[in-house]
C-alpha cells in the first residue's frame, strides 16, 4: 500500500541522496591522492633548489635554472590554491604555504639570508647593471643639461653683455676676461696652489649639491630635476662659448676636461636618479602604493648615488692635483689623460657586468 500522507516516497529519496553520497567522498579523495601523487615532484624538485641556495646564497644561478624556480614556484603557488579546496589536508596546505614563502623571499629578496656587502661584486656588477637598467632617464638628464649649455652659448653669443647675468656670485671670477685669466693662470708657479685648491673646493661643494638636489627634486615629479639641470648647464654653455670665442679652446679643455670627465657623469647620475624618483611619483604602467613603488627602486637608488659620489670624490682629487695646474707643456698630457678617463668610463657603464652568452647546444 502507498502511504497517503506522502512520507514514503520522502523517506525513500533520503535515503537514495545518501547512499549517492558515498561515492562522491570516495571520488573526491581519490582525486585528492592522485592529485597530491602528481604533483609531489614539482615540490620536491622546489624545495631542492631552495636548499641549494640556502647552502650557497651566493652563487649564480644560470638562466634555465632560474626560469625553472621560477615555474615551480608559479606551479606549487596554483596547487596550493587548488589544495584549499579540500577541507582535510591541514597539513599539506601549511607546508606548500611555508614553501612558497620560502620560494617568494628568494625570488623578490635575499631568500631571508643576509647576504654580506661585496665591495668588488658592487663595482664591478651591481653599479653598471642598475645604470643600464635605467639608462633612459640618464638619457634625459644628458639631454637636459647639454640643452641647457646650448641655450646659455646662444644667449651670450646673441647678447655679451648678458654674461655676468648667468654667473653666479661664488665664480664671479669667471666674469674676468678668459685670455687675461689664462695669461695670469700660466704665469703662476706650479707650487703655488692655495687658491687653486680654494677654488677646487668650491667646485667640489657645488657640483655635489647639484647631484644631490637633482636626485632629492625628483619628489617634485622630476620637473624642477630637469629645470636644474638646465640651469648648470647653461653656466658651462657660457663658459665653452666665451673662452672658445677668446681663442682659449687648448686652456678649457686641459682645464675642464681631466675632472669634468667624471664630475659632469656624476651630475647626470643624480638627474638620473632624480628621474626614476620622478617616474615613481607617477606610478604609470603599475597598481602598487606609493610606499610599495619606492621599496622596489630604493635598491638602485642607493647604488646610482654611491656609484655618483665615488666619481666626485674622483674628480675632485684630480681636479686639486692636475685640472689646476695650468703650465702651458701640461696640456697635451692633461687632454690625453681626460680623454683616456672618459673612454675608460663609457667602456666600463657599457660593458661591466654584463653576463656571457651562453651557447646553446646542438
Amino acid at each position: 500500500m502507498h502511504d497517503s500522507t506522502g512520507l514514503g516516497p520522502k523517506k525513500s529519496l533520503s535515503s537514495l541522496n545518501q547512499g549517492a553520497t558515498l561515492p562522491i567522498l570516495c571520488s573526491v579523495i581519490l582525486d585528492l591522492d592522485k592529485f597530491i601523487a602528481k604533483e609531489q615532484p614539482f615540490w620536491d624538485e622546489l624545495s631542492g633548489l631552495l636548499r641549494a641556495r640556502t647552502e650557497d646564497p651566493n652563487r649564480k644561478p644560470p638562466l634555465e635554472e632560474a626560469q625553472r624556480f621560477f615555474y615551480l614556484y608559479q606551479r606549487t603557488s596554483s596547487d596550493l590554491v587548488k589544495l584549499k579546496t579540500f577541507a582535510g589536508e591541514v597539513e599539506t596546505a601549511q607546508f606548500l604555504e611555508r614553501l612558497v614563502a620560502r620560494a617568494y623571499s628568494h625570488l623578490h629578496g635575499n631568500g631571508g639570508e643576509s647576504v654580506p656587502f661585496r665591495p668588488w661584486d658592487w663595482f664591478w656588477r651591481t653599479f653598471p647593471n642598475t645604470f643600464r637598467r635605467h639608462w633612459l632617464a640618464f638619457v634625459i638628464s644628458f639631454l637636459a643639461f647639454w640643452v641647457g649649455a646650448g641655450f646659455g652659448a646662444a644667449a651670450i653669443g646673441m647678447n655679451y653683455d648678458l654674461k655676468s647675468d648667468f654667473i653666479p656670485p661664488q665664480f664671479s671670477h669667471l666674469n674676468e676676461k678668459p685670455s687675461k685669466r689664462v695669461e695670469r693662470e700660466e704665469k703662476q708657479d706650479f707650487d703655488a696652489f692655495q687658491g687653486r685648491h680654494t677654488f677646487s673646493s668650491q667646485l667640489m661643494v657645488n657640483n655635489t649639491k647639484v647631484t644631490i638636489f637633482a636626485m632629492v627634486l625628483g619628489f617634485l615629479w622630476g620637473i624642477f630635476t630637469l629645470v636644474l639641470l638646465f640651469y648648470n648647464g647653461t653656466l658651462i654653455g657660457v663658459v665653452m662659448f666665451d673662452y672658445i670665442a677668446d681663442g682659449q679652446g687648448v686652456f678649457l679643455t686641459a682645464w675642464l676636461l681631466p675632472h669634468g670627465s667624471f664630475e659632469l657623469p656624476a651630475i647626470f647620475i643624480g638627474g638620473q636618479a632624480g628621474l626614476i624618483i620622478a617616474r615613481t611619483m607617477f606610478g604609470w604602467g603599475t597598481n602598487l602604493k606609493l610606499r610599495q613603488r619606492f621599496s622596489r627602486i630604493r635598491g638602485d637608488l642607493l647604488t646610482l648615488v654611491g656609484g655618483a659620489a665615488l666619481l666626485l670624490v674622483w674628480a675632485g682629487i684630480i681636479e686639486s692635483f692636475l685640472s689646476q695646474y695650468h703650465a702651458p707643456q701640461f696640456y697635451p698630457w692633461k687632454i690625453a689623460f681626460g680623454s683616456l678617463q672618459l673612454c675608460a668610463l663609457l667602456l666600463y657603464l657599457t660593458f661591466c657586468g654584463r653576463k656571457r652568452p651562453v651557447r646553446e647546444a646542438a
